[in-house]
């Protein structure tokens, strides 16, 4: 039993006719006449009392027909919703960001993506720049908002650069450079509090690169994990710190100083896994291409 069966057998059913049902679907009516005796055969069930001059539809033919009419809609229906999948109006959309590397104008995008597809699921999950890029390769979000990718993960995904966060010395606001802008090699001498690389291997590749330039290397007081924890050893007075400049504040008691290299800063960029894009993530990836400006 085939979809078209359903159909020929409504048609029938609708005009009280085969004659009628040909004409009205563009089939001979000899070739529908043998479609639905083979329905009949197939079901073992007589759909249509044919004994008397107006063809009538059994018992059986009404229940059939009221359930046929269930299949053919929701076959319709499939066939919309498939159509609407590839358009990128309906399915899911899962994002992945970390926090403060954003801003308000990312919230504004989501906002106006979801009201321009309002039949699309988003869920935004916050999550480390390093978990991010590995949630992209198990296929658990589908775009993330993250720092450079990491070269063991260059193959498998593609990014693109967004925007750019400058670094800034983070120190405690009685420090003898607290009034900035700072000279990375003057801090040659301070104790560091760093993120740890598991967090973001981007930002603390990029702060011990600056300071191999600077011609040394860091001494490594603490590498909290996450940047609350660092901005608080700061705080207690456990050294100094270098940070991206980001969407927060940094505390009370310290100072945020720029440094003056022109190569103190990290990319935001907008990452994906190639072989996984819909439609739906291509129509968001082009919405934060033509709006990237503020990110």
């Amino acid at each position: 039993m085939e979809l078209r069966h359903l159909r020929y057998f409504k048609a029938v059913a609708e005009q009280g006719s085969f004659s009628g049902a040909a004409r009205g679907i563009y089939v001979s009516q000899s070739a529908l006449s043998e479609q639905i005796a083979d329905l009949e055969r197939e079901l073992g069930v007589p759909l249509f009392d044919r004994s008397g001059r107006k063809l009538r539809l059994t018992v059986h033919g009404e229940i059939f027909l009221r359930e046929s009419n269930k299949v053919l809609e929701g076959s319709e229906r499939a066939v919309a919703m498939a159509r609407r999948s590839f358009r990128g109006e309906v399915g899911t959309l899962r994002i992945g960001f970390f926090a403060g590397g954003v801003g308000a104008r990312f919230a504004e995008l989501i906002h106006r993506f979801r009201t321009d597809r309002p039949e699309v699921q988003v869920s935004l999950t916050e999550m480390r720049p390093r978990a991010q890029t590995q949630a992209l390769v198990d296929g658990s979000i589908d775009v993330a908002f993250t720092r450079r990718v990491a070269e063991t993960f260059a193959r498998q995904l593609r990014s693109e650069t967004l925007g750019s966060h400058r670094l800034i010395a983070v120190l405690p606001e009685n420090h003898r450079l607290a009034r900035g802008p700072v000279d990375i090699r003057n801090l040659s001498a301070e104790r560091f509090v760093l993120c740890a690389r598991e967090t973001s291997p981007a930002v603390f590749d990029k702060i011990i690169g600056l300071c191999s330039d600077a011609g040394f290397s860091p001494q490594l007081a603490a590498l909290p994990v996450i940047r609350a924890s660092v901005l608080m050893l700061v705080q207690a007075g456990e050294g100094i710190a270098i940070v991206p400049e980001l969407h927060d504040t940094i505390g009370s008691g310290l100072v945020a100083c720029p440094l003056k290299s022109k190569d103190a800063f990290v990319e935001l960029v907008m990452a994906w896994y190639p072989a996984r894009v819909s439609p739906i993530t291509e129509a968001f990836m082009a919405l934060v291409r033509a709006n990237k400006n503020g990110l």
